[in-house]
């Protein structure tokens, strides 16, 4: 099976909401072995809605609709469902006192216009919202080989659910996904995530991993400078998905193992705190062009429990920390004795004087120091040079532990 999701409203098509649904549903959807073949937004336009959805449900065994059921001129989504099966609105007696209810709980009365939500497309179902006034609709088509025939030559599926995420989220789970067959195979996703090194040196290195048709299919994206490998299984059962799994982790530690700092949600802050706990240290930062980058990541992801980010400082210029002039080597080892930390983290400017500068990471047996180039989007240097600061000391704690 596959299916194409839709996310309705101008707001999207304009940019003044995103579209979170429409992930989040093929997530889902993946997990029940249904591959999504598209994704569409469409704006408040029943025309428009119209020629996308007869395209849909011709191609596609399913079909998910996110918005338009609210009671306003511009939702539209019933609609085009009706307008799509050739049906009228029809009102539903359990639909309607659903929505009066809900206003009796609100303590208001029901407005004439909210009258609408209880209009359903002839022959098809109502999906039960709990948590709102809107309910969902599912309707069937069934298959035609015409040229006109709505369902195509499998039939389609179409159900219809709110975009308010709070509702649409567990009217999927409870009403609709217990409904869908599961696929022939599970599709998985698992992600492997890097530092170091540009997207395009990274696909070099990694070969044939990332072929197209190859399978699992493996994806490379970049976001401020981590890279992450997107891996996509499918298979039979869990064991053939962990199987192939398996394989792109031994494929990618051969090829480039050195700049593979975690996987899934891993972040560069999260495994070195997670580190440094684990071996009982501790480290301190002084921040001068990273804008505090590295206090805020390592605060968020600290456990408060058992710190092993003690603190630090965010100065303005190299040359100067705690109200003292001071080297960036000083600056790093001052900051280590002054928290009692393990080790101590200095970031550099990021003015436009200097091409190469140096990162300094304090450590009890002296200074390491590293060479820095800013290059590339200004917009994420400074995450870039927080992230570079710590893969240095990730890389010097893995070199201890070899």
């Amino acid at each position: 099976m596959h299916a194409e999701i839709f996310a309705l409203g101008s707001e999207l098509t304009t940019g003044a909401k995103l579209d979170t649904n429409s992930q989040w549903l093929s997530v889902e959807l993946a997990a029940r072995g249904i591959e999504t073949r598209f994704h569409h937004t469409v704006a408040d336009d029943l025309p428009a809605m119209l020629d996308e959805l007869r395209a849909a449900a011709r191609r596609s065994e399913l079909v998910i609709l996110t918005g338009g059921l609210g009671p306003t001129a511009d939702d539209l989504t019933r609609d085009a469902l009706a307008a799509l099966a050739g049906v009228p609105l029809v009102e539903d007696a359990a639909s309607l006192e659903h929505v009066q209810a809900c206003y009796r709980r609100f303590g208001r009365p029901m407005p004439p216009r909210n009258r609408v939500q209880a209009l359903v497309p002839t022959g098809a179902e109502v999906v039960p919202n709990p948590r709102g006034t809107a309910p969902g609709l599912w309707m069937t088509l069934p298959p035609g080989d015409a040229p006109d025939a709505p369902g195509g030559p499998g039939g389609c599926t179409l159900v219809a659910l709110p975009g308010v995420p709070a509702e649409m989220k567990p009217m999927f789970r409870e009403s609709v996904a217990p409904r869908l067959p599961r696929g022939a195979n599970l599709i998985r996703v698992a992600r492997v995530n890097l530092f170091g090194a540009g997207e395009s040196a990274v696909e070099e290195r990694l070969g044939d991993l990332t072929a197209r048709g190859r399978t699992p299919e493996v994806g490379i994206t970049a976001h401020e400078a981590t890279i992450t490998l997107r891996v996509v299984a499918r298979g039979g059962d869990e064991a053939e998905i962990e199987r192939q799994f398996a394989e792109v982790r031994r494929l990618a530690a051969e090829r480039v193992g050195e700049l593979i700092f975690g996987e899934e949600d891993d972040t560069l802050a999260g495994r070195v705190l997670a580190t440094l706990r684990e071996r009982g240290e501790t480290l301190a930062v002084v921040e001068v062009g990273t804008g505090g980058r590295l206090a805020d990541w390592l605060t968020d992801e600290d456990d408060p429990a058992a710190p092993a980010y003690l603190g630090g400082v965010i100065e303005t210029r190299d040359d100067r920390c705690l109200g003292e002039p001071v080297s960036p080597g000083g600056a790093a080892e001052r900051v280590r004795q002054r928290w009692g930390a393990t080790y101590a983290l200095f970031t550099p400017s990021l003015s436009v004087d200097a091409d190469v500068r140096e990162l300094t990471l304090a450590t009890p047996d002296g200074s390491v120091r590293e060479p820095y180039r800013h290059a590339g989007d200004s917009a994420i240097a400074r995450s870039r040079l927080a992230k570079a600061a710590l893969d240095l000391l990730r890389r010097r704690l893995a070199d201890r532990t070899t």
